[in-house]
């Protein structure tokens, strides 16, 4: 009787289904990201006011901060789907793994929460 060796039609596939859709979604975000750093460098390029001013100014209109918020939020995602990435491949031990994820999630999220508390408070 022959064995199978995890090779063939009977082959377990773990985490097959990350690939095509986080590539995606890191194209999706990075463009996401793209398109505003064009709008903010047009924008900082034909201002005349580089003070605390002039910035408060860019972000007090309402879809500047809606934008930069987005733009966050992708930036957030795009950095979960890389570091993940990164924990998957590079650390063996599940719990050391699992611990570095969750650290991430925890971070990444703290992140968000202060950025939009200084968003809305300019």
């Amino acid at each position: 009787m022959e064995k199978n060796h995890g090779i063939g039609p009977r082959r377990l596939v773990v985490g097959a289904h990350y690939g095509l859709r986080d590539w995606i979604a890191q194209r999706a975000t990075a463009a996401v990201m793209a398109i505003y750093t064009v709008i903010l460098l047009g924008w900082f390029f034909s201002a005349g006011n580089f003070s605390y001013d002039g910035w408060a100014a860019i972000f007090s209109i309402q879809w500047m901060r809606l934008a930069t918020f987005v733009t966050l939020l992708s930036f957030v995602y795009h950095a979960w789907v890389g570091m993940r990435d990164i924990w998957m491949d590079y650390v063996k031990p599940v719990s050391v793994r699992l611990a570095l994820q969750v650290l991430t999630i925890v971070w990444l999220i703290a992140c968000s929460g202060y950025a939009a508390q200084i968003l809305w408070r300019v």
